[in-house]
């Protein structure tokens, strides 16, 4: 019987101890920064988007080609996906020219078929449901700022969107309570363990560690109202209601003066890009956690 392939592509499939050794494993990257391991060397990662990327787009292909790899970037429309070829065949052939995929694309259900048929690891770049590999950049930043995330409050402001969602998911994971403070018509139906709604955005970010927002406008939004999210902006405000030494993060691109103002990302408080750094490490280790045991060859195991 042969080896499971290692998917990144939901949070609680993968596990808590395994995400946790994910996030070790990226420390000890980050602090190879300019001396990277080759672990990855002689092998390919397909990279296929349907969304722009500029943070995802880049910090896989710098994480793969500083681990030693090769990428290939295609946007979905130039792929034969877009017209009459079935995801089962395009799973099939791209598990016969790389060892593994990256996909940016709308469709959470699409990629966990391709998953299905694919005999390579695929890694979820981003879905209109979830963005795992955003949160373990968020995680590896929280705790390099922090000292640690169990324990910690995680409040998160504005729409109820796809990196909100993949928090809820993590928060029982790594322990961590996660307060979601949004509009009462996007109020989630149902929530999981460590995760609870307050409509009321300061008192949802009374005692907060990390205050955490994201563009109300999406991609594929352009043209929404955005007037109900208004009382759910960070700003000096907000931010005086968290423990003092609390973070601000968000995971950009950003619309200053709309979830967050321009004086807000100013302060020390603001770890950004620091937090965008961390998608570059938080991949190499994904990487290298994803093709550890994939049946192909890898230099150095860490």
């Amino acid at each position: 019987m042969g080896k499971k392939i290692r998917h990144f592509i939901n949070l609680p499939a993968i596990g808590a101890d395994t995400l946790k050794g994910i996030l070790k494993h990226a420390h000890a990257l980050k602090a190879e920064k300019y001396n990277p391991p080759q672990l990855l060397e002689g092998l390919s990662l397909a990279m296929v988007f349907d969304k722009r990327s500029t943070r995802t787009r880049i910090s896989f292909e710098v994480a793969m080609k500083q681990l030693g790899g090769h990428t290939v970037v295609m946007g979905m429309g130039e792929m034969q996906i877009a017209g009459s070829e079935t995801i089962e065949d395009t799973s099939k052939v791209l598990s016969r020219f790389v060892d593994a995929v990256m996909l940016r694309m709308s469709s959470h259900e699409n990629m966990e078929e391709l998953a299905r048929w694919a005999t390579i690891p695929v890694i979820n770049g981003m879905t209109d449901q979830s963005h795992p590999c955003q949160i373990m950049a968020d995680l590896l930043t929280i705790e390099e700022k922090l000292g640690g995330v169990e324990g910690k409050k995680i409040a998160w402001f504005g729409d109820y969107n796809n990196v909100c969602t993949t928090f809820e998911q993590a928060a029982p994971l790594f322990g961590f309570d996660l307060v979601i403070s949004t509009p009462p018509d996007l109020q989630p139906a149902k929530l999981g363990a460590h995760a609870t709604y307050i409509e009321d955005a300061k008192a949802a970010a009374k005692d907060a560690d990390v205050i955490v927002t994201d563009t109300w406008v999406s991609m594929g939004q352009e043209g929404k109202a955005i007037e109900k999210f208004m009382p759910y902006q960070v700003n000096p405000e907000l931010m005086a209601q968290a423990k003092d030494g609390a973070i601000f993060m968000h995971c950009m691109p950003i619309h200053q003066n709309e979830e967050v103002t321009k004086d807000v990302l100013n302060t020390p408080a603001s770890v950004i890009y620091d937090e965008a750094e961390n998608r570059l490490h938080a991949q190499k280790a994904i990487l290298a956690w994803c093709l550890a045991d994939a049946g192909v060859r890898v230099k150095k195991k860490g």
